[in-house]
């Protein structure tokens, strides 16, 4: 693969997070299309920030992937690729990433979500704003939409399951062995009006948990939502949560969580799967593993350098 001549951007696409307790009230906004959460709302995401030490580990994990996608690229064309992160609802904003790249006499950028599953809600949403930055400043862009399959993903998240069922020692082999454990390969809920008409979000979930079980050789799994936001209208489920309390009346006596549709340590991993989902699972007397995140894996870094790469030649 060879990328087409002349420096090319990397945007290097994000969620966001708050970097101090005291910026939870305006990113909570920001997450809410601008209207300001309520006084229980607030105390609640604040006390499950608290929970895992006052902030979210987000914002340090996303630098260094970008750090080891930057790395990866240098490896294969010295100075020819430049990263920068952009979020969605924190700072550094995705159109002043966009703008940082035009200073730097970049016109032409490639862009790259953290997240492997594509719905028009969410990346779709990160796409189009970076596109319309792109375009206001005369600059060419392509996008990587998904990665949801990419064969990396699938073998780093099979080791992650493997390790995971080894924690769980003799009572994981011993509920494998009866049939009595259970894969959840999780993701963050959406709304349902969000994936209606065909959007490929919930397919590509199911397809990356097929994958994940086909290569540990699992044949009891399924997907699991988690982290639904806290609005009125229908979102995918059912819930961990409510999921969790249903197996054992199931005959499931061990389960491995894979939160497949994460990258990074962040409030969604570290409180709801290993507080509210590992508490769930205590009071139901049920064995619980949760894989380890992504993060800055050399090997995930290198293939999303190379897909940055395929996305180049298409400029």
């Amino acid at each position: 693969m060879t990328p087409v001549a002349g420096r090319i951007g990397v945007l290097v696409m994000a969620y966001g997070t708050p970097a101090s307790p005291s910026q939870v009230e305006a990113f909570y906004t920001d997450v809410r299309r601008g209207r300001p959460p309520s006084a229980e709302q607030l105390a609640d995401l604040v006390r499950r920030y608290d929970a895992i030490g006052g902030t979210s580990p987000l914002s340090r994990r996303t630098a260094e992937q970008v750090a080891g996608i930057q790395g990866q690229l240098e490896l294969r064309f010295p100075g020819r690729f430049l990263c920068v992160l952009g979020n969605k609802h924190s700072e550094p904003r995705l159109e002043d990433a966009v703008e940082e790249l035009a200073a730097e006499q970049v016109s032409r950028l490639v862009g790259l979500v953290l997240a492997p599953h594509y719905s028009q809600g969410s990346v779709g949403e990160y796409l189009a704003r970076a596109n319309q930055q792109a375009g206001d400043l005369g600059m060419s862009a392509a996008f990587v939409e998904h990665w949801h399959d990419n064969p990396v993903l699938i073998e780093l998240l099979a080791e992650r399951v493997g390790r995971a069922l080894e924690s769980l020692g003799p009572s994981g082999e011993l509920a494998r062995a009866n049939g009595q454990l259970l894969l959840l390969v999780t993701a963050h809920s959406l709304p349902i009006r969000v994936v209606a008409d065909g959007d490929p979000y919930v397919d590509q979930i199911r397809r990356t948990g097929e994958l994940v079980a086909s290569a540990t050789r699992l044949d009891r799994w399924e997907v699991g939502w988690q982290s639904a936001g806290r609005t009125p209208e229908p979102w995918l489920g059912p819930d961990i949560l409510e999921r969790l309390r249903s197996l054992p009346g199931e005959d499931v006596r061990a389960v491995v969580v894979c939160p497949a549709g994460f990258t990074s340590d962040h409030l969604e991993v570290l409180y709801d799967l290993d507080i509210d989902a590992r508490r769930v699972a205590d009071e139901v007397g049920m064995a619980f593993a949760r894989t380890a995140s992504l993060n800055a894996e050399p090997r995930m870094c290198a293939a999303l350098a190379d897909l940055v790469i395929c996305g180049a030649e298409k400029l």
